[in-house]
């Protein structure tokens, strides 16, 4: 006679055997992917490339400056990264980068961005506000939008965008640098809401001090008196992997039940 303890513990074990175990396997978060990641030439867009190669995926790295992206490409001898030189502000640019990932894009990494010198409003001219709202919110938005097409026609895809410290609050950089990422995470939200049904994760990094090669140096004599006191208080500077271990997990299937999230990796600085 077969007690019903028995069966369940038959059946438990023949689950087991059918579960498919990952425990030692060679699997990769990015086997198989094509992701373009911005700003790869250095920092933190570098640093998110290089993991993505790393974990099995295809990278289209964009730089305005060939010089770090050929580095990188000349790095592989499998075809794993295509060096994309071209301004993320333009049309031709942005074609240039769909063009090179081709038809079947699986994520999008938005790191690509200037600072505005620490700048207030009063002192912002016409050029600087629309140089980093050009490459800041112009650049992120039509990426995002000529990738779309492609991930709404396989029903999947991760485009992960950089926010930054200032998105979060009103003293941590400029005026202009300050609204573009916050129009960063308005772009993130929207995004998540609209094309989540359809398979499409869109979430955002905000992240805190950072080593990159973006210049935070202060302009202006009155930020820096006004904002100083504040960064008194900022966590220790972590260096670009730290940050891209933040975007890969986002772009990747480890995070699928994420979306219109914004990150903030920043050792704690948000909540002080």
């Amino acid at each position: 006679m077969t007690t019903k303890s028995e069966n369940t513990t038959r059946e438990r074990a023949t689950d087991a055997q059918t579960e498919p175990d990952t425990a030692g396997s060679d699997a990769r978060r990015f086997d198989g992917r094509t992701i373009i990641v911005t700003g790869a030439g250095s920092g933190i867009g570098r640093a998110t490339a290089r993991r993505v190669i790393d974990e099995g995926g295809r990278v289209i790295a964009v730089d305005v400056v060939p010089a770090g992206i050929d580095a990188l490409a000349s790095t592989v001898t499998d075809g794993s990264v295509i060096a994309v030189t071209a301004d993320i502000t333009s049309a031709d640019g942005v074609a240039s980068i769909v063009d090179a990932a081709g038809p079947d894009i699986d994520g999008l990494a938005n790191v690509a961005g200037i600072m505005d010198g620490m700048t207030p409003l009063h002192e912002t001219d016409d050029a600087l506000w629309r140089r980093v709202l050009s490459v800041n919110v112009d650049g992120t938005f039509a990426l995002s939008r000529a990738v779309l097409p492609s991930m709404l026609a396989r029903g999947r895809g991760s485009i992960v965008n950089i926010a930054s410290e200032a998105a979060l609050r009103g003293n941590a950089a400029g005026t202009a640098y300050t609204a573009s990422k916050h129009a960063v995470v308005g772009i993130t939200k929207s995004s998540a809401f609209l094309y989540g049904p359809s398979g499409i994760r869109t979430n955002a990094v905000a992240p805190g001090p950072t080593a990159t090669a973006i210049e935070g140096s202060m302009a202006s004599q009155f930020g820096a008196e006004r904002l100083g006191p504040f960064f008194a208080m900022i966590p220790p500077i972590v260096d670009a992997e730290t940050i891209a271990a933040s975007i890969t997990w986002l772009l990747s299937d480890d995070s699928l039940n994420v979306n219109g999230v914004v990150l903030a990796s920043d050792g704690g600085w948000s909540v002080q």
